[in-house]
């Protein structure tokens, strides 16, 4: 029969272990101290290959029925306005989420992506910038008390929130993506490349591959096997590149494609579809297999450009959002606009390109108005506004990017900062 005591021991040497083999020493120091094992703990992995061949033993045990909920869990959540709502809006209103963190660029910050866990965040500059940041360093950091000056500068550094600053561009970074499974991160700009860097090692700074391309990368997608990249120049034509290869592939039909500049990619969850927005004012829809249009919705938002369009987790609707500063939601299998999220557009017609997302479980829409440096935010199922967020920056806000798994989002603005807001009640 096993001891609890020593089993217990074990399994801290094992934590301690792991966390030094992943780098984090001063977090192993701190739990050494405070867990007092019986004997010293050196660098291992071992903790890692018990969980995944637990993970393993799970998967062969549990019923056909269960594996299946364990990969399509996600695929039920979000936004279906055919099924009725039970137990109304579960997550926080984003106007009551706070300033956690704040990280500066030296030119303004206009791009963000997360990790598809949420652990990590990314910021582009004009400066030519990326920085990668860990989440929770900065909730950590907003967590800490104000008097600090008995930190070590050692201790400190262990703790900083910024990660990782890349420098491999010339000219603005523009877009941004993560890798779904591998820690790389795909980056557009206006220096005309695509950078792909592998931001497991601390001391890479350069990228590892660069795809040139024949104008300025405006936006770009991966797919969800993280295979294929759709790209959005300042051409009309949409590239897609094969990432093993960099072989490049287009539409060979002149009528697929948009007559302007490509503001937004996203892909649908199932990468069945992936859609368009463009300065022409039209949103398409592609075919995920055979990277044909399949769909063109002309004067999406009346003639204004279309500056971002985003699929549900469930790829039944589209948000899209304009320079009319006016939101849509619409739905895929009819074409059409079903909700319409207003209220923005008291303060004008925007100047400049910003995006609306979802948050986290799709319950509410964000977009950022202009005029009022502020952030509005809807019900997306009944479009009824709710309070404006002022988001604290002292220039516009050309970014708003959600988390995909908690209450967070960063705002990124021409004041060259990046915001990190958070709902403090939840946990990560």
């Amino acid at each position: 029969m096993s001891d609890p005591v020593k089993d217990k021991d074990k399994l801290y040497r094992l934590i301690i272990g792991q966390l030094q083999f992943d780098g984090y020493i001063q977090v192993s120091k701190n739990l050494a101290q405070q867990a007092r094992p019986s004997q010293g703990a050196t660098p291992s992995d071992q903790l890692m290959k018990i969980f995944q061949a637990g993970l393993q033993t799970i998967e062969l045990e549990s019923p056909p029925e269960e594996k299946t909920k364990l990969h399509t869990a996600d695929d039920a959540d979000g936004l279906d306005l055919e099924s009725e709502l039970v137990g109304g809006v579960l997550s926080p209103d984003p106007s009551v989420y706070e300033t956690c963190y704040v990280t500066a660029h030296k030119g303004a910050c206009r791009a963000a992506a997360w990790t598809k866990d949420g652990s990590y965040v990314a910021t582009g500059s004009v400066d030519s910038s990326i920085k990668i940041l860990d989440v929770e360093r900065m909730v950590a950091k907003a967590s800490l008390p104000m008097d600090m000056g008995n930190q070590s500068d050692a201790s400190a550094a262990v703790d900083h929130p910024v990660i990782r600053t890349l420098y491999d561009h010339l000219e603005e970074v523009t877009t941004l993506a993560f890798h779904p499974f591998e820690q790389k991160l795909i980056s557009g700009s206006k220096d005309y490349t695509i950078k792909v860097f592998d931001w497991s090692r601390s001391s890479a700074k350069k990228a590892q591959h660069t795809i040139q391309e024949v104008e300025w990368i405006r936006c770009l997608s991966l797919h969800p096997s993280g295979d294929w990249l759709v790209v959005g120049t300042q051409h009309p034509t949409i590239r897609f590149y094969d990432l093993h290869t960099t072989s490049c592939f287009t539409s060979p039909v002149q009528r697929d494609h948009h007559r302007g500049p490509i503001t937004t990619i996203h892909h649908s969850t199932d990468a069945k579809m992936f859609c368009s927005s463009s300065k022409d004012g039209t949103i398409k829809l592609w075919d995920g297999v055979s990277h044909r249009c399949i769909a063109t919705w002309e004067r999406a938002h009346e003639g204004y450009e279309v500056c971002s369009v985003q699929f549900t987790k469930n790829g039944k609707y589209l948000l899209s959002s304009g320079k009319d500063s006016i939101c849509r939601l619409w739905e895929i299998s009819t074409g059409r606009p079903i909700l319409t999220y207003t209220g923005a557009e008291l303060s004008g017609r925007n100047m400049h390109r910003s995006n609306a997302c979802f948050n986290h479980t799709e319950e509410h829409v964000l977009f950022p108005c202009e005029k009022n440096i502020s952030m509005c935010a809807w019900n997306s199922r009944t479009a009824d506004r709710g309070k404006l967020l002022a988001l604290g920056h002292n220039s516009i806000a050309r970014m708003i990017s959600h988390s995909p798994t908690q209450s967070a989002f960063l705002s990124c603005s021409d004041d060259f900062r990046a915001r990190f807001w958070y709902h403090k009640t939840t946990s990560i």
